[in-house]
């Protein structure tokens, strides 16, 4: 995995802001309502139009494509976009044509899915492989859903839920870099563990670099990492 760099950053009236995040680093970013935690994500993500370079290891954001882009360094927003039917149907890179390699429980789920989503697990180009469904399973149970959410119609969850399922969408992709906005803010004490366990064992299992937005204190002082905080457009570490 790589780290993050940026070099200049602004977006509308943030910044210009210079950040290193080291691979396998957790960064956390606080700040008051409008101070542009959102926005700074969401330039990172190259989402919005924005001033400065952001670099990916070696990499600059500006020689990838933002398809790539955005797979290798994954936001989590706030509030995810669900299109398909089918919980599913959102994870096409993680779900194998092979379904006797899955779960009893998950094969169903995978068979009931169209072909174009059930593509094999494995590296595409110079991405990380990507994950086998018993990787899939594992991150299910933890975050409390039994394997066959996968054939829930998306209608029937709940916020929390889709909160919880976004995050297993987002790591089905294999990012090597985390933009997390208010991952937890919807959910109980119970839940919102569970996701924090998920993305700690993911940062150091896979040594990704996590940018985290996060409102809550006692969050940022219970997982520990580096705190900053917006202020006048800037980031300074957090007092």
């Amino acid at each position: 995995m790589s780290g993050l760099r940026l070099d200049g950053i602004r977006s509308r009236a943030l910044g210009p802001l210079d950040l290193t995040v080291a691979a396998g680093e957790l960064v956390f970013v606080s700040g008051p309502s409008g101070s542009g935690k959102s926005l700074l994500l969401r330039a990172v993500a190259d989402l919005d139009p924005h001033e400065g370079e952001v670099w990916l290891g070696e990499e600059p954001r500006s020689g990838i494509a933002p398809a790539t882009w955005r797979r290798r360094v994954g936001l989590l927003p706030a509030e995810a976009f669900w299109w398909a039917e089918t919980v599913g149907e959102h994870l096409p890179v993680t779900l194998s044509t092979h379904a006797d390699q899955a779960t009893p429980t998950l094969r169903p789920a995978i068979l009931r899915l169209p072909k174009p989503f059930r593509r094999p697990p494995g590296r595409v180009s110079n991405h990380p492989a990507l994950p086998d469904p018993s990787t899939i399973t594992d991150w299910l149970v933890h975050l409390g859903f039994a394997p066959d959410v996968l054939a829930w119609s998306v209608t029937r969850l709940s916020t929390g839920e889709r909160q919880r399922l976004a995050l297993v969408r987002l790591l089905a992709q294999t990012p090597e870099a985390l933009l997390l906005d208010e991952a937890t803010a919807n959910l109980d004490p119970s839940n919102g563990a569970r996701v924090e366990s998920v993305v700690e064992t993911y940062r150091t299992t896979q040594g990704a670099a996590v940018l985290w937005v996060s409102h809550d204190p006692e969050q940022r002082r219970r997982i520990g990492g580096r705190s900053l905080v917006i202020r006048s457009e800037r980031l300074e570490p957090e007092a």
